[in-house]
């Protein structure tokens, strides 16, 4: 039976929303907590009894996969519910959804589009709420992008160069979680798709307390050079609008073996799914530089670590 839910006086559960919500010292325990369930060395049921409700408006693979089994790995009874099911799409308000799923169950996952559609769920909701992706961010993403860089080099001094899109979510993601666990993000991409100026703003003054870095730039080269980590993603996110001259300038940053050999000792990350030929040629995603199915299955295992942290049960 689940434990009861908090009442109306109760300090406000904790959420994670966007990838700013953990300081340094939380990211590494959860990355820690990660890597012990990946391992092995971890294997309890902390939330053994409870109840999770995981919310999908977009459409999802690896994130509905990896939550329901991590949830049920946990010991709780995953909730999956699409939004096109439910009153959401006949005028109920986000809002009122995280008052009612707070009292059945013991965290919610929401899978939205406007950063502010989460941020109502939360401000309703009784229990923690986990953000597996909106238009402005994907926190649970670079949790395992940093799980996985860590399982090949320490993460405090790493070079990450991001080519692309720099103004999606995956983007803005890397550059506030990898400063907060001091690495040097470059994101490289075409001048009118950088990154938004609050986002870097927001990462540099994180980089400043953690000795990481930011740097924006429109150049292949310079971005590559020196890299431990070359990492791209789609040129179309999930509901965004890319006109063909957005799409002709990012055939400029495709990772391919031209782009590897400025960076030899480089492992390749991409977030998934991949359209092969575009933004990551074959050669790479399936070469012995790519780490990219390694990332994908630790989306199961940092979540796993983020449910137990955020509830409480760690």
């Amino acid at each position: 039976m689940s434990e009861p839910h908090p009442e109306k006086d109760s300090p406000a559960p904790f959420h994670f929303l966007e990838d700013g919500d953990l300081s340094p010292s939380q990211q590494a325990e959860v990355l820690r907590l990660a890597a012990d369930y990946k391992s092995g060395e971890e294997t309890g049921r902390p939330l053994e009894g409870r109840s999770v409700a995981v919310v999908f408006e977009k459409p999802s693979t690896r994130t509905r996969v990896s939550f329901e089994v991590a949830v049920r790995q946990l010991g709780a009874h995953p909730v999956m519910i699409d939004a096109q099911t439910t009153q959401l799409g006949r005028g109920e308000t986000i809002g009122d959804l995280g008052k009612v799923l707070s009292r059945y169950v013991d965290a919610i996952v929401l899978r939205t589009f406007e950063d502010d559609r989460i941020a109502e769920l939360a401000e309703g909701a009784g229990v923690p709420v986990v953000n597996a992706l909106t238009d402005g961010w994907h926190p649970c993403q670079t949790l395992a992008d940093l799980q996985t860089v860590a399982e090949n080099r320490p993460l405090a001094g790493t070079r990450l160069a991001y080519l692309g899109d720099g103004s999606n979510n995956v983007a803005a993601s890397l550059l506030v979680a990898g400063t907060t666990a001091g690495i040097e993000v470059t994101v490289c991409g075409p001048e009118d798709q950088a990154p938004a100026p609050a986002v870097v703003a927001r990462a540099e003054a994180i980089a400043a307390r953690t000795g990481g870095a930011v740097h924006i730039t429109s150049d292949i080269e310079t971005a590559a050079t020196g890299a431990h980590v070359l990492y791209t993603d789609v040129w179309s996110s999930m509901g965004q609008a890319t006109s063909p001259e957005q799409l002709a300038n990012l055939r400029n940053y495709q990772l391919n073996e031209q782009v590897l050999a400025i960076a030899p000792e480089a492992v390749v990350l991409h977030c998934l799914p991949a359209h092969r030929g575009e933004e990551i040629t074959d050669e790479v995603i399936d070469g012995p530089s790519s780490r990219v199915f390694d990332q994908a299955e630790n989306r199961l295992h940092a979540q796993k670590a983020l449910l137990t942290y955020l509830t409480g049960e760690r």
